[in-house]
């Protein structure tokens, strides 16, 4: 049996163990295909902005990656060459798209940059693998810092209809403390403003410190957020109801992310959202197989594994709201279970960018 349709029906068979999926029937596999499976690089693409010069950068030293597995080192010093005369190129006009008041720091940061990128070609002349990935990383982590200057104001106004929730108006870091360890996870309110909004409402209050994991699929999703008593979603203390939250998934080429419909309903069979459940510590907002927007406290990492889950064959793209990432534990995640829980999760940035309702 190929092994392609062995992942298929693996990822399939676990999804039928979870009653928060969608039913099998509406199931519809898409394309493998390269798909970016390191967080940092997601979150970077996903930035609301176009420096094409910058994104050149960006994507020429991601390339390395193909040559790194198969130690063509001559082609690793070739991009790191080229990557320090595409700088010093383009400088100037990288400088002067960024809005006025950020120019001054943009140059500080280009001149860190180039410093950085030097080193990155010294490591690759060394051919030391480990420490070239380690600079590559910081490199990229600078990249991403000045394409984030771009940005000077949220780019468009959530729907009127969903005023009373709060929402994220940029990205937040958080630190979520486990009884086996700690994760640090960036949120994106770019992408998924009222999902991250509400989970970082529910951050702030306090609402998941103690909660246990609820729910474990090996390879496939850890869930919590499901608070002590009968309901199973967050309480507002003044209208004495659930809150609850819509689906949430960003379409790329669109302004605004669509709201409680899913890619099948859009006809979006081969489309791969923004944010994407392509990497392990996908954070995934969960809803019931009844409605997509009845959605309200509880939320899932998936559990990415290649060979069960390759890229466009995994059952929740379009179909859930992705928010955030992992981007720091991942071998403490990989050790959680229903036997665990959550002890804290902890605001680390981006308090500034919350608001508790439009």
């Amino acid at each position: 049996m190929p092994s392609t349709l062995i992942s298929m029906l693996l990822a399939l068979l676990m999804a039928c163990t979870l009653n928060f999926l969608i039913p099998t029937a509406a199931f519809a596999a898409l394309p493998p295909g390269n798909a970016i499976t390191d967080p940092a690089a997601i979150l970077r693409d996903s930035l609301p902005v176009q420096q094409a010069d910058l994104q050149e950068l960006q994507h020429r030293l991601e390339g390395t990656s193909n040559d790194i597995r198969a130690r063509r080192w001559s082609s690793i010093q070739q991009a790191c060459k080229r990557s320090i005369k595409l700088l010093d190129q383009k400088q100037e006009r990288i400088i002067n798209d960024l809005p006025t008041e950020q120019q001054a720091t943009a140059k500080q940061q280009i001149a860190v940059l180039q410093e950085e990128l030097i080193k990155l070609g010294s490591i690759g002349e060394s051919q030391d693998r480990d420490a070239f990935l380690d600079q590559r990383r910081q490199v990229l982590n600078s990249i991403g810092q000045l394409e984030a200057l771009a940005i000077t104001s949220f780019p468009y106004a959530i729907p009127e209809e969903f005023n009373e929730l709060p929402r994220l108006l940029g990205r937040a870091s958080v630190e979520i403390r486990t009884n086996k360890g700690n994760l640090t996870a960036v949120v994106d309110g770019y992408n998924a403003p009222v999902t991250a909004g509400a989970f970082i409402d529910l951050v702030q209050r306090g609402f998941y410190n103690g909660l246990p994991f609820n729910r474990a699929e090996d390879f496939y999703v850890l869930q919590t957020g499901d608070p002590v008593g009968p309901a199973s979603g967050y309480v507002a203390p003044n209208s004495k109801t659930e809150r609850q939250v819509p689906l949430e998934i960003m379409v790329p080429g669109e302004k605004i992310p669509q709201y409680n419909k899913t890619f099948e309903d859009l006809g979006l069979f081969k489309t791969t959202p923004v944010l994407p459940f392509a990497t392990l510590g996908t954070l995934g907002w969960a809803h019931s197989d009844e409605a997509l927007g009845d959605g309200s406290s509880q939320f899932f990492f998936f559990l990415y594994e290649a060979e069960l889950t390759p890229a466009g064959l995994n059952l929740v793209d379009g179909r859930y709201s992705v928010f955030g990432y992992v981007v720091d534990g991942f071998d403490v995640l990989e050790e959680l279970g229903v036997d665990d829980k959550i002890e804290t999760i902890t605001l680390l940035s981006g308090a500034e960018n919350l608001q508790a309702h439009g």
